[in-house]
């Protein structure tokens, strides 16, 4: 074979793009080092998107020092760590009360029960069920329902101690025992006993 040859001139080298790389990076930011700085390290805290340009080898030295909350107190740690949840947006209460409690703890309960429906918890009053349950509701009488309590003098709101108190007082009002023998206001007791009767059977008392 030939010293020289043409084909040595057809040869063709693929260049180095990590050569051409370091040939155009800047050089390393460590002192003393002239290195080209091929790594990015962040600055710190408060100059975020800004970063230091090192060697390999320094970048790993400045990494293992790192602390981005140096200066800080423990406090001031705890809540950066807890804004940091909401993307350190603001955050307001949900719920038109402002007000919140934990859920019920219903796991004891199997889904199918009526009980686990009831225990299940709304703390953040999405479905406005505490403002709903400071206001008493108003029952939707039956009409039947709605005759007994006017019979006996009260109002839909009415709870069972009322009824039956208000039940004992009526009846020792217009009972003949104790009404010294009138018998004019039997027609009033009968209709009291079955307004009375009826509440009891409806769970009113």
């Amino acid at each position: 074979m030939k010293p020289y040859s043409k084909y040595f001139e057809k040869i063709r080298i693929r260049p180095d793009p990590q050569a051409e790389a370091k040939s155009r990076a800047p050089r390393c930011q460590w002192d003393g080092c002239d290195e080209p700085g091929m790594h990015r390290a962040p600055v710190g805290r408060h100059a975020e998107g800004q970063y230091f340009r090192f060697c390999v080898d320094h970048a790993r030295q400045y990494n293992k020092g790192y602390n981005y909350f140096s200066g800080l107190s423990d406090s001031e740690v705890a809540r950066y760590q807890k804004e940091a949840l909401t993307g350190h947006r603001p955050t307001w209460k949900m719920g038109g009360s402002g007000e919140t409690r934990a859920a019920a703890d219903f796991s004891t309960y199997r889904s199918g029960r009526a009980a686990y429906h009831n225990r299940v918890g709304d703390p953040f009053n999405m479905f406005g069920e505490q403002q709903a349950a400071r206001k008493p509701r108003e029952k939707r009488l039956k009409p039947l329902e709605a005759k007994a309590l006017e019979t006996l003098g009260l109002g839909a709101q009415a709870t069972g101690e009322q009824i039956k108190s208000r039940y004992k007082n009526l009846v020792k009002q217009h009972h003949p025992d104790a009404n010294g023998g009138d018998r004019g206001s039997e027609d009033r007791l009968r209709s009291v006993l079955e307004a009375y009767r009826l509440l009891k059977q409806a769970g009113f008392c």
